[in-house]
């Protein structure tokens, strides 16, 4: 088989020397049967004559060559491949049309299936990616949905859940790299030893840490990303144990990541170990996550998912046998869930980017549809000459063979354009924030897009030709024949086909006219929410102190200087400092107990927001003061512990009393009274994590003396655009301290609109899917009724020679439009029903079923229906009689 398909491309590639080959030696046959003639005494020209005869005609005898190499088919293709070329050069109109429909519909599809292949479908570049699961704890009656791990969970599991392998944690950071004068502020991770081991994937210089590495005392040594090494040390070979600052502590460099490796979304640039104390291990801290923590494990390879929870849950349930928290964690329904580390990481984004990809395939479908009805009103132009070609010997396989290489010719050079427009498409979510999507950096359009892209093409070129081909082929060959070239009205059969098609357009775009009105009015709702404070003339940036020059006195003197050089800062009105801003993508919780309140039968404790505030932070953010007073700066000085709550956390404790006055504990246990905190001020209730956050959570405010953290959130409100304090800001605080940079420097504002960019972007899109849908639409209305009218043209000359009217010829294609929007309108609103169902999802406080949006839909697809379907009734109500019946 291999040696004739080299034989093949052999004659193929090597054409002209085949034939030459061929004619010469037919030539001398012919010859040398002419000299056996001639020398048994025939002459020379019977000679030749006869030779010609008996070994028939050339042109036969190559023909069966050519068969018998397989050269045939070959050159049938390429005859019908031109004889399409010539077709669709000859219809410049249809032609184009159809191009734009394929390269707008096929290139919407690719963008989003770019996004989709980069961020779902595609393995983590790891080996065996499959394997790797992440557990993570949860307490959902205590309304922390994930915590993440804790040290302690990973001192107890490692090695004692033999469904896995090996197990790891991580945690994302960030961390002040460089020599004092040139420092800048880099993404780090901290791992634990056997983290890279887990990933099946290490350094491609040096070495990994060591459990002796991962003590405070010990942990000076970190590994380069293949980005900072080529960009800090130039790609230097001997880069194994030089020194690199990391919070003003030399660490010795051990490792360099090879240039794939990718660790999720993380844009880490240096691994560091992760470092923890004795006491951090202890069974009293196993519930202290915090969501800061991550673990992975990796899966033996028989075992599942299932066997590893059931023994996670064993080891669980035997660990709490002798927990002192044990009911108050069963209580708050505590439990570790394993799950893929890859759908988990895409597990948010999963059904918006889903819903995408429907909404770019309806509108593929539409363009298919609009596409058909264009071939079939060709079709219908060509049903003579294709009689006649049958009547002349064309087999049915013939012409349907002609069929698919035209249609398939036309989505192919459709699709090549379309690779354009996808490019363009993906170029353009890059700019909307598809990079900010989990995996996102991965979204490109490369050569596995491309090669979908154009599989697709030929797939729908093939599909495209089923309706054509059984238009053509079932049609009677006499009936053809004697049918005019104008003026004969067209099957019944293919008029219901072009009228299914067209309630099918309508149907379809009526969907995505609805979808993007649901997406719509759910931004508007999301955009309509109060985040709780004035978030206009704020700018806030986050500020990390390392421990190492900054221990807890430290960083409230550098607190006070920060707060009291702003002060004098020209523009700004007051400005604070808290430990996280809103918005800012982090969303830990932790307990807290308060005195006095009985815990009622079935409910568990909650896990609340707690952050350290300093400065005129609550004036600075614009919070609303409900009762009592807010912090003040000499708050952290004080030896009386007080705090603020908000009014969600005032209510759920004391909802018939005033929260001033009371007191709790910072904690999930009652503590000495001289430790409680004493409630001062209620301020309004707060959207930390985002604006979508229904769960009323609770926060507390604590003096920053008293919830010191490894960073600091500096909130400043100005009178001038916030924006423009930035260099001023970062300047205050390198005149504190020149090696302490100021990262993320954004307004609040712009922190609530990137944090709308998932829901912003679907809505965005959709509403592009839908409009194209309606043109598209109103192309293939139109298309149709015009057709139609040309079809009838006879028939409607000789109906107003005997006495029809205008009006009555406008009000009978005028129905005929309303009975195809009625129709796919119907349809479209069952369409819509189904397709809110499955965005619930997706939507804030937006029923899938909403009135107003499907009325909406109605009237914008009435409208464009009817503005479709205007010219052809007028055109049909202006035919002349006398002009009709003298045509052909």
């Amino acid at each position: 088989m291999f040696k004739r398909l080299h034989s093949f491309f052999r004659v193929l590639t090597q054409r002209r020397d085949f034939e030459d080959g061929m004619s010469e030696e037919l030539r001398f046959h012919i010859e040398q049967y002419t000299d056996e003639l001639v020398r048994a005494g025939m002459s020379p020209e019977k000679a030749a004559r006869l030779a010609q005869q008996e070994l028939g005609s050339l042109t036969n005898i190559k023909g069966d060559c050519r068969e018998a190499f397989g050269v045939h088919l070959f050159d049938e293709f390429r005859r019908e491949l031109s004889y399409a070329a010539r077709l669709l050069r000859k219809t410049p109109g249809f032609t184009a049309t159809a191009l734009l429909t394929l390269a707008v519909c096929l290139g919407a599809n690719l963008t989003i299936f770019a996004v989709i292949d980069s961020v779902l479908l595609r393995p983590l570049p790891f080996p065996a990616p499959s394997r790797l699961v992440t557990i993570f704890n949860t307490y959902p009656k205590a309304g922390v949905d994930r915590d993440g791990a804790s040290l302690t969970n990973y001192y107890e599991r490692r090695g004692h859940i033999p469904a896995f392998t090996l197990l790891s944690i991580y945690a994302y950071g960030t961390e002040i790299i460089g020599d004092p004068g040139s420092t800048a502020r880099e993404q780090t991770m901290r791992v634990s030893p056997d983290f890279f081991d887990t990933l099946g994937l290490g350094p491609a210089i040096g070495r990994t840490f060591t459990d002796d590495e991962t003590t405070s005392e010990t942990n000076h040594v970190a590994i380069l990303s293949d980005t900072y090494w080529r960009q800090r040390f130039n790609a230097d070979p001997n880069v194994l144990g030089k020194q690199i600052r990391v919070n003003a502590v030399p660490r010795t460099v051990i490792g360099v990541l090879p240039p794939t490796f990718r660790f999720l979304s993380s844009e880490a640039q240096l691994v560091l170990p992760l470092a923890s104390r004795p006491e951090d291990r202890l069974p009293s801290r196993r519930h202290s996550g915090g969501n800061v923590i991550q673990m992975i494990a990796r899966l033996r390879p028989h075992a599942t998912l299932a066997q590893a929870q059931s023994q996670l849950d064993a080891q669980n349930a035997t660990l709490e046998l002798d927990d002192p928290q044990a009911k108050m964690m069963a209580d708050a329904g505590f439990c570790s869930v394993i799950v893929p580390l890859h759908s988990d990481h895409v597990a948010a984004i999963r059904p918006t980017l889903l819903l995408l990809q429907a909404g770019a395939m309806a509108l593929l479908l539409i363009g298919a549809v609009n596409l058909v009805n264009l071939l079939l009103v060709r079709a219908s132009s060509r049903v003579k000459e294709l009689a006649v070609r049958q009547a002349l010997g064309a087999g049915r396989g013939y012409l349907l063979s002609e069929v698919i290489v035209e249609t398939t010719l036309l989505t192919i050079v459709g699709g090549l354009l379309g690779l354009a427009v996808g490019a363009g498409g993906i170029h353009l979510l890059r700019m909307f924030g598809a990079d900010s999507l989990p995996l996102g950096s991965r979204i490109a359009f490369d050569a596995r897009v491309a090669l979908v892209g154009l599989l697709a093409a030929i797939i729908m070129g093939i599909v495209l030709a089923v309706p054509i081909a059984w238009f053509n082929l079932r049609r009677h060959l006499g009936n053809a024949l004697q049918s005019e070239s104008r003026g004969g009205t067209s099957g019944r059969d293919a008029q219901r086909m072009r009228h299914g098609f067209i309630v099918s357009q309508i149907a379809l775009a009526f969907m995505l006219l609805a979808g993007a009105g649901l997406l719509g009015l759910s931004l508007e709702r999301v955009m309509a929410v109060s985040p709780g404070f004035q978030p206009d003339h704020v700018l806030a940036g986050q500020i990390l102190l390392p421990w190492a020059t900054y221990p807890e006195a430290a960083r409230l003197t550098f607190v006070e200087s920060l707060m009291d050089s702003l002060s004098r800062l020209p523009g700004v009105l007051s400005a604070g400092v808290v430990n996280n801003v809103p918005f800012s993508g982090k969303s830990g919780k932790s307990a807290a107990t308060v005195k006095g309140y009985i815990v009622r039968p079935g409910e568990s404790a909650r896990g609340h927001y707690s952050f350290g505030v300093a400065g005129d932070y609550f004036h600075a953010m614009g919070f609303s003061l409900r009762a009592g007073r807010f912090l003040t700066a000499d708050d952290s000085r004080r030896s009386q512990r007080v705090c603020v709550v908000d009014e969600d956390f005032a209510r759920h404790y004391w909802p018939n009393a005033s929260a001033i006055g009371q007191s709790l504990w910072d904690g999930s246990e009652p503590g000495k009274d001289a430790e409680a905190f004493t409630v001062v001020g209620v301020v309004g209730g707060v959207k930390q994590a985002g604006l979508t956050e229904d769960q009323a959570q609770g926060a507390i405010y604590y003096p920053y003396s008293f919830r010191i953290g490894d960073s600091v959130f500096v909130a400043v409100r100005t009178s001038l655009p916030p924006e423009s304090l930035g260099l001023a800001l970062q300047k205050v605080v390198r005149q504190i301290d020149p090696d302490i940079p100021v990262n993320d420097l954004r307004s609040m504002e712009t922190r609530i609109t990137d944090s709308l960019a998932a829901r912003r972007s679907p809505a965005l899109l959709a509403g592009l899917f839908s409009g194209i849908a309606l043109l598209l639409t109103a192309i293939g209305t139109y298309g149709v009724l015009s057709y139609a009218v040309a079809q009838r043209r006879r028939e409607i000359g000789l109906r107003m020679a005997l006495g029809a009217q205008p009006r009555q010829i406008r009000i009978q294609f005028l129905s005929l439009s309303l009975r195809l929007l009625a129709t796919g309108t119907i349809l479209g609103v069952i369409g819509a029903w189904l397709t809110g169902q499955a965005m619930q999802a997706v939507l804030f406080h937006v029923q899938p079923l909403n009135l107003a949006i499907l009325g909406g839909a109605a009237c914008l697809m009435g409208v464009v229906s009817l503005v479709a379907c205007l010219l052809p009734s007028q055109r049909a109500a202006n035919i002349s009689p006398m002009e009709a019946l003298s045509e052909e």
